[in-house]
């Protein structure tokens, strides 16, 4: 691949992530202390960056270096489903930084997913899911696909809060005075909360789906 080759991809990964985050070459300059000039010339694809720029660029974005120096894999989503409904949705390292005030840094990488309803995807997160309770629907490693919302029906599978702290991603089944929290894992065992403290439990949203790493 030539230089010029290089530097376009180069350019074409940055105006990407920089299109995925909401910024302008302005506060790309702001929050990384570089030149505007400089920028300039890296999106003309006329110079390529130093590595501790492309360093801190990939810091900002919440992606690895090589998102932004290598060409990016074509999705097999966009031959078959309209392009204007495949989205890059951030993926989080856990249900508290995910639903918390969370920064760029918090965000682990992002993945292809397909969303019918524009007004859904500012609401659609991934959540890399940590142990076995949910297993074998969910394993250790997978990247659950949540819907933030306040509420879900019985039976369906939630991300909760536990005395705003704990995050869990459970089987939620409502009963007149209580709700309980089930594993897939039968070793896991039914967590029942009566009364008043179904008051520890807040949802936040609502698992759609869940993405495997082979």
């Amino acid at each position: 691949m030539t230089a010029l080759g290089n530097k376009q991809i180069m350019a074409d990964n940055i105006a990407y992530y920089m299109k995925l985050k909401g910024i302008d070459r302005n506060q790309l300059c702001e929050d990384l202390d570089f030149k505007y000039s400089t920028v300039s010339e890296w999106l003309s694809a006329n110079k390529y960056p130093r590595i501790d720029s492309i360093e801190k660029m990939a810091n900002y974005f919440g992606v690895s270096k090589s998102k932004l120096i290598e060409k990016p894999e074509q999705s097999n989503l966009s031959g078959v489903i309209p392009k204007e409904n495949i989205y890059q949705i951030p993926v989080f390292a856990s249900v508290s930084a995910g639903f918390g005030a969370y920064a760029s840094n918090d965000i682990l990488e992002y993945i292809p997913m397909v969303i019918d309803n524009p007004y859904d995807a500012d609401d659609t997160i991934g959540i890399r899911v940590r142990g076995d309770s949910m297993y074998p629907k969910i394993e250790d490693g997978d990247i659950i696909v949540v819907r933030k919302q306040d509420s879900v029906d019985s039976g369906d599978i939630a991300v909760l809060l536990l005395d705003g702290e704990e995050g869990l991603v459970k089987k939620v089944v409502y009963g007149e005075t209580w709700i309980e929290l089930h594993s897939f894992n039968p070793e896991y065992k039914t967590r029942r909360f009566e009364n008043e403290e179904v008051l520890r439990l807040r949802v936040v949203g609502l698992v759609v789906g869940s993405y495997k790493r082979f």
